[in-house]
């Protein structure tokens, strides 16, 4: 299960739609590694629009969160708007955090081309 999802928003979304902080605050909360990697990359960016997260995650669950956060178009998506900027994802760890207004940039095409995934591998990450 990606989120866990308390009775009560589980059944406001059932009567209806949810707003993005109420999901966003489900997503805190059930993905705590993922919001700490993700929110900690965001404050790097801070002043320059961009910085990444190339730590691997101390556990499998760790990766799990990650993954899930950043597999989900919803998650992603929420994320995103929350803190109005642009995630990217490589491999299953490197997180990394655009402004909006970079996403057509050199930077932004560079990291989610396919070279910068190729640059991007390693042996130790293969099975990650």
């Amino acid at each position: 299960m990606s989120l866990d999802v308390s009775p009560a928003l589980l059944e406001k979304a059932e009567r209806g739609e949810v707003t993005d902080a109420e999901f966003v605050a489900c997503v805190k909360e059930s993905l705590p590694y993922a919001w700490e990697v993700i929110t900690g990359v965001i404050a790097d960016a801070e002043g320059t629009g961009f910085a990444d997260n190339e730590t691997p995650p101390p556990s499998e669950a760790a990766r799990g969160q990650l993954l899930r956060a950043l597999a989900s178009d919803a998650i992603r998506g929420g994320l995103e708007r929350h803190f109005g900027v642009k995630l990217a994802f490589q491999n299953c760890h490197r997180v990394a955090v655009f402004r909006q207004s970079e996403v057509d940039g050199e930077r932004y095409r560079a990291f989610v081309s396919p070279r910068g995934q190729l640059l991007n591998q390693s042996p130790e990450l293969r099975d990650c």
